[in-house]
């Protein structure tokens, strides 16, 4: 799996995750309240330039073959393909009676829904699983589409005419046809100030050992909409010995989320007790040198168990500043404004960036989350 920077037009990687966060709070309280979901109100302001960091993978798609470079995503639960490289019909490849459209923060596609053989690597192949074609795509340059990995409702209201069916996930289906043991995919992460390179891994069916130390600490899906529509759980989060940023609430882990970002108010405690600024440039917090010697430690609190974001992991990589529209001398934080204030139900994302310090497993079958350290949760790369 391959870490990638895709940094056409001008939106900054804050706006790009916010406008995220509206689409996934839409669309989840649109499943709540039974209302059709509103594709324009989701989609707000900002463009779709898909000015992001994200890990994609490669999946074969048809008999024979045919290879996609899709974005690894556990915030949405469709699988399509079309963005870049077009869909190549083969013998495996059926034609459902549906249409399939998809809208997310910064980009959507529409098209027609397949079922087709698919292929992860060696001995992960499948038969029959739900693939949408695009016939046309927002957002995506230098992919193909997108992997789905989240929870199944997710794909509801996203066929037409059957509005109300679901389409099994790659994991469900590797499961349900037996290819893997268990109902789970596993990611691992790493740091890199290098813009492209392959550091990734998904471990579907179970965890991979050489990937994390020590235990795996499991947090129940959280009962609080809405995040409770995703892979939410319950944390919170404390900076230092004994400055609260956010007490326990809900929220949600994300690899389609490039930064961590927290609630309004929690942001604002996290800026006072770090002394940063907002950067116009980059959309970010920023710290002088000096107030980076003195930055101390976020501890996330899951399950009872204290995770440690080291202060050299609540930065962006300072050799990739200028690739954000940042100062090459400056000290950016990765925590970032979510856009809504506490209380309302989803209170945080830990994106891409927490999960490059921490193992994590999405464990479907048992409705839990599971966290480990790694090499890397006290590496001092950025």
């Amino acid at each position: 799996m391959a870490k990638r920077f895709n940094l056409t037009g001008s939106g900054s990687l804050l706006a790009r995750d916010q406008a995220r966060l509206r689409n996934l709070r839409a669309r989840a309280n649109a499943k709540l309240t039974g209302v059709p979901f509103d594709v324009d109100a989701a989609v707000g302001s900002v463009s779709a330039d898909n000015q992001a960091v994200d890990y994609v993978v490669n999946v074969g798609v048809g008999t024979p073959a045919t290879t996609y470079s899709l974005l690894v995503d556990t915030g949405s639960s469709n699988t399509w393909v079309g963005a870049g490289k077009a869909y190549v019909r083969t013998s495996s490849s059926k034609q459902t009676s549906d249409r399939v459209a998809v809208t997310y923060g910064s980009g959507d596609f529409s098209g027609t829904e397949f079922t087709d053989t698919v292929t992860l690597g060696s001995g992960l192949t499948v038969t029959g699983q739900g693939i949408g074609a695009a016939s046309r795509s927002d957002g995506f340059d230098g992919v193909d589409g997108i992997l789905g990995i989240g929870p199944t409702d997710l794909t509801l209201d996203t066929l037409s005419p059957d509005t109300r069916s679901t389409i099994p996930t790659i994991t469900d289906t590797l499961f349900s046809q037996g290819v893997i043991p268990a109902h789970e995919v596993s990611v691992s992460f790493e740091p890199t100030d290098s813009p492209e390179i392959v550091n990734g891994e998904l471990t579907f069916g179970g965890t991979d050992s050489s990937k994390f130390e020590g235990s795996i600490t499991f947090a129940p899906l959280t009962r609080t909409s809405p995040a409770s529509e995703f892979f939410g759980i319950d944390q919170s989060i404390t900076y230092g010995t004994s400055t609260s940023i956010l007490s326990t609430t809900a929220g949600i882990v994300d690899t389609g989320t490039t930064l961590t970002l927290i609630a309004t108010d929690a942001l604002q405690k996290y800026q006072r007790a770090t002394g940063a600024v907002a950067d116009r440039n980059t959309g970010l917090l920023r710290l002088t040198t000096a107030q980076f010697e003195k930055l101390q430690s976020l501890f996330f609190t899951i399950n009872g168990v204290k995770f440690e974001l080291t202060p050299n992991a609540q930065i962006w990589p300072r050799a990739l500043n200028t690739a954000i529209g940042g100062n090459a001398n400056s000290v950016y934080l990765i925590v970032g404004d979510l856009g809504t204030p506490s209380g309302e139900g989803l209170d945080f994302i830990n994106g891409m960036t927490f999960l490059e310090r921490f193992y994590a497993v999405f464990d479907s079958a048992n409705s839990r989350v599971g966290f480990a350290t790694t090499q890397f949760t006290t590496a001092t790369t950025n």
